[in-house]
């Protein structure tokens, strides 16, 4: 099987048949030809992308599948902050010098196939939309962040951050927030915001296991991995298992994520503690995935997917999404929402199987 990036449109009617371009796709003698036919046999819109799957069934014939592929673009502001820069790596592009330039083209392609292999959702959008990509942003910049419509990657001070291309946790939960972006477009304050931090780190952390092709209880559940020199006494940004264990170090302090609402941060910083009260729904969503066990995103990141997608509103707290999860989980069967409830239970979301009003848990505007 081989899988070309083309673009997409409806295959036109022609003289020569589809059957002999396809066949003529696969060719190792005939390599201008072939990359001819496979254009020949899709080709449309420059935006959005498609891929020539080709492949021979049990009778020998040639199958030509088209699927959605990634329209990636990396731009390079070279230690500036004008956004986007220069464009350094497309799409048919080969790879280049610049790691962090290959590490944020893969990046994004990592992020696309999880989205469409686990959810069948074409890019960020669900309508194919590009995915655009800045490396070298600032100087010394210690941070990556999406910005409304691509991500943008610092280099890292070197003394404690590394690059932040080389996390795919970190693409992963960037990019997530686009598709948060197009979905239940939760509000950046408070409990809805740490919804909108947590559901970025569950897509993080997919993009992780679906392309290392991990069980639940193999991840590391770790966001961030990687991007802490060797002078840091820590793992990662987050644990997403074990909240508050991330990291523990003489000049940065100890990982301030609470593990349940016992220790709920109320706090005016942070939009409402964002960054440090979503500890609680990522531990909601370990517990599910490793309770329910096998692959995350066939399962619990199917059901926080659906509970995203399906009519959440955008201030939703955290007893509006534990609801929207378990409900989704029943229409999966008993055992994964016996497992989602139990997970919210045990963060306190839920108490005694009732979902609980958490109005006096919410940070103050």
């Amino acid at each position: 099987m081989s899988t070309t990036g083309v673009a997409e449109e409806s295959i036109h009617q022609g003289i020569v048949p589809g059957y002999l371009l396809a066949r003529l796709a696969r060719s190792s003698q005939f390599a201008h030809a072939a990359e001819a036919a496979r254009q020949t046999l899709i080709k449309g819109r420059p935006e959005y992308r498609a891929a020539l799957e080709l492949s021979v069934d049990s009778n020998g014939d040639l199958i030509a599948d088209v699927q959605a592929a990634p329209t990636r673009t990396v731009y390079d502001t070279h230690n500036t902050e004008q956004l986007p820069g220069d464009k350094v790596r497309g799409e048919d592009d080969p790879t280049v010098k610049d790691a962090a330039v290959n590490q944020a083209f893969d990046g994004l392609g990592d992020t696309f196939r999880m989205l469409l292999g686990a959810f069948q959702r074409d890019s960020l959008d669900g309508g194919g939309a590009p995915l655009n990509a800045t490396v070298h942003y600032g100087e010394k910049y210690d941070n990556a962040f999406w910005n409304g419509s691509q991500m943008v990657f610092g280099d890292g001070d070197g003394e404690v951050f590394t690059g932040f291309t080389g996390s795919v946790t970190v693409i992963g939960h960037e990019l997530g927030h686009g598709v948060i972006q197009t979905t239940a477009a939760l509000e950046y304050q408070g409990q809805s915001g740490a919804l909108n931090e947590s559901c970025a780190d569950v897509f993080g952390a997919l993009t992780e296991q679906y392309t290392k092709d991990q069980s639940a209880d193999e991840a590391s559940w770790l966001i961030g991995e990687g991007i802490f020199t060797s002078a840091v006494q820590g793992r990662a940004l987050r644990d997403m298992l074990h909240p508050g264990t991330a990291y523990d170090d003489d000049e940065l302090g100890k990982d301030p994520q609470p593990a349940d609402m016992t220790h709920y941060v109320r706090t005016t910083e942070d939009n409402g503690g964002v960054h440090i009260n979503s500890g609680i729904p990522n531990r909601a969503f370990a517990l599910a995935a490793t309770a329910i066990g096998g692959k995350a995103w066939e399962t619990a990141g199917l059901v926080w997917y659906r509970a995203l997608t399906g009519g959440l509103s955008a201030t939703a707290d955290f007893t509006e999404f534990a609801q929207a999860t378990i409900t989704a989980a029943a229409d999966i069967g008993a055992s994964v929402e016996t497992a989602v409830r139990d997970a919210w239970i045990a963060v306190g979301v839920v108490e005694g199987g009732v979902i609980k009003d958490a109005s006096a848990d919410r940070a103050p505007e």
